[in-house]
C-alpha cells in the first residue's frame, strides 16, 4: 500500500544492505538523567551507529534536598513522599536513585536548608548542579567519544537555561549545533532546540512567529532539502507526535473516560515547515508520551519519547540510503 500523507509508518522489512549507507542513532530529552545519557554515550557501540544526536533538554528538573537530622538519620521528600535512610550505604543508594530520575541531590544540615530562604538562592543552588552534572558529562563524553571515528551533536532544549551553552560547547567529542546547519556525509542536519510556548514559560520558549522564522533562515543554508534532516526539538502540530494531557487552570491533567485527556501540544511553525521544506527526515522530542514515526508529505518524522525517569533511553536508529532516502528505521528501548 502507498504512504499517504500524514499516514502512521512502521519500521520497513530489511533487505540488502546498500553501501554506503548512514547510521543515525537519535534519543532526546534525557533531563538529567545519568543512566541515560551514559546509555546515549554507548549507542553507537551498542546499535553500530555511525552518528549520534542527542535533541536537547540536557538538564533536570528538581533539586533534592538530602537533610542529616539529629539522629545521624538522613530524610528527603522525594516521589511524594518523606524518605529516611539510617547508614551511608542507604543515603548512596538514594542518592543514585534520585539522580535516576534526573534530580540534583544536596547533602545539607537542617542549618543550611534552612538559610535557603529565597527563590535567587535556590535558582543559584540549582543552577550550580546543573553546571556540575553538565561538566562531568562533559568529561566522560570527551574521555568516551572519538569525534573523529564517532560524530555526536547535542543542543540545548526549551528546557535548558541559557547559560547552559557555556557547558555543552566546552566538550570535544559532542559538538552543539543549535541554531546551525551541519553537513555530516553529504546530509544536512538542521537544528533548533527551542519551542513553541508552554504553560510553563520554560527557559527557551518562544513564539510560532520566532520558531518560523528561525526555520526559515536556517532552511536557506541547505543546498539540497531531499538530504536535510530537520533536528528540531519540538514536535509537529496535530501529527500524533505531539499529544500530551490536557490541563486545566491549575496545571492539572483533565480526565475523560477511560482516563487522561489527551490533546494536540506540538508546533503549527514546525508542521508547516515540514509540509514547505519537505526535508527527508525530522527528529523530535519534547513531548515524552509519544514515541512514533509517521509521514508528512514524503517526510519521514520521528518523535522517540523519553523514559528518562526510569533510567530508560528511548531512541531511534535511523538507516539513510544515499540512493533511497531513509531506507530503514526502528525505534528502541534500553
Amino acid at each position: 500500500m502507498a504512504e499517504g500523507p500524514d499516514r502512521p509508518v512502521g519500521p520497513r522489512p530489511g533487505g540488502r544492505r546498500l553501501v554506503p549507507v548512514l547510521k543515525i542513532f537519535y534519543a532526546t530529552d534525557v533531563h538529567g538523567s545519568e543512566t541515560t545519557f551514559r546509555k546515549w554515550l554507548n549507542a553507537a557501540k551498542h546499535y553500530g551507529a555511525d552518528v549520534l544526536v542527542m535533541g536537547g533538554d540536557l538538564t533536570g528538573k528538581m533539586l533534592v534536598p538530602v537533610v542529616q537530622e539529629a539522629d545521624g538519620s538522613w530524610t528527603a521528600r522525594f516521589e511524594g513522599s518523606v524518605v529516611r535512610v539510617e547508614d551511608e550505604r542507604e543515603l548512596q543508594n538514594l542518592e543514585k536513585a534520585i539522580r535516576t530520575r534526573g534530580y540534583y541531590v544536596q547533602r545539607m544540615t537542617p542549618e543550611e536548608r534552612a538559610a535557603i530562604q529565597t527563590p535567587e538562592q535556590v535558582d543559584e543552588l540549582f543552577h550550580r548542579h546543573i553546571a556540575q552534572v553538565l561538566e562531568s558529562w562533559v568529561a566522560l563524553a570527551d574521555e568516551r567519544l572519538d569525534a573523529a571515528k564517532t560524530p555526536a551533536f547535542w543542543m540545548p532544549g526549551n528546557d535548558d537555561h541559557q547559560f547552559v551553552d557555556e557547558y555543552v560547547n566546552r566538550s570535544k567529542a559532542i559538538r552543539n549545533v543549535d541554531g546551525q546547519v551541519v553537513e555530516i556525509d553529504g546530509y544536512y542536519l538542521l537544528s533548533i532546540g527551542n519551542a513553541n510556548v508552554t504553560p510553563w514559560n520554560c527557559p527557551r520558549d518562544v513564539s510560532e512567529e520566532v520558531l518560523a522564522a528561525k526555520i526559515d533562515e536556517l532552511a536557506q543554508q541547505v543546498p539540497d532539502m531531499s538530504r536535510c534532516i530537520f533536528n528540531v526539538h519540538a514536535p509537529p502540530w496535530g501529527s500524533n507526535l505531539d499529544l500530551a494531557p490536557e490541563l486545566d487552570e491549575d496545571f492539572k491533567p483533565t480526565m475523560e473516560a477511560g482516563g487522561l485527556k489527551m490533546v494536540p501540544v506540538g508546533s503549527t511553525a514546525v508542521l508547516e515547515a515540514i509540509r514547505k521544506y519537505q526535508p527527508l527526515l525530522s527528529l523530535h522530542g519534547h513531548i515524552h508520551e509519544c514515541s512514533a514515526g509517521i509521514r508528512i508529505g514524503r517526510t519521514l518524522c520521528i518523535n522517540t519519547g523519553s523514559e528518562y525517569h526510569e533510567g530508560v533511553l528511548r531512541g531511534a536508529l535511523i538507516l539513510l540510503d544515499p540512493k533511497k532516502g531513509v531506507k530503514n528505521f526502528a525505534l528502541t528501548v534500553g
